[in-house]
């Protein structure tokens, strides 16, 4: 069987379409797999950026919580304490019962 230009021509003309059609489907199949795979890098990106903001946050509140705490303790050295009170209440009545 002889192979002319043209026979030659078609036969390579098909080749190339297999090998075109075949290509095609590797990188779709590619393509596909690839955004597959890039789904849960999406999703932990975003659940990153909201534990980030939720820790922003946090931090801020917890800066309010130290200030109030300091705040709080500046009064409480200002007040007297329990012991202090029931000793000065015992002081009070016995210096009422004098008078």
């Amino acid at each position: 069987m002889e192979i002319t230009e043209a026979k030659l021509k078609e036969i390579l003309k098909e080749q190339r379409e297999d090998y075109q059609t075949h290509i095609t489907a590797l990188a779709e199949d590619f393509q596909s797999k690839l955004a597959t795979g890039f789904e849960p890098l999406i999703t932990l990106s975003q659940t990153l950026k909201s534990i980030q903001e939720m820790v922003a946050q946090n931090s801020e509140d917890i800066t309010i919580m130290k200030s109030d705490i300091q705040f709080i303790k500046q009064e409480l050295k200002q007040k007297v304490s329990v012991d202090e009170f029931s000793a000065l209440e015992k002081r009070v009545l016995l210096l009422e019962r004098r008078a």
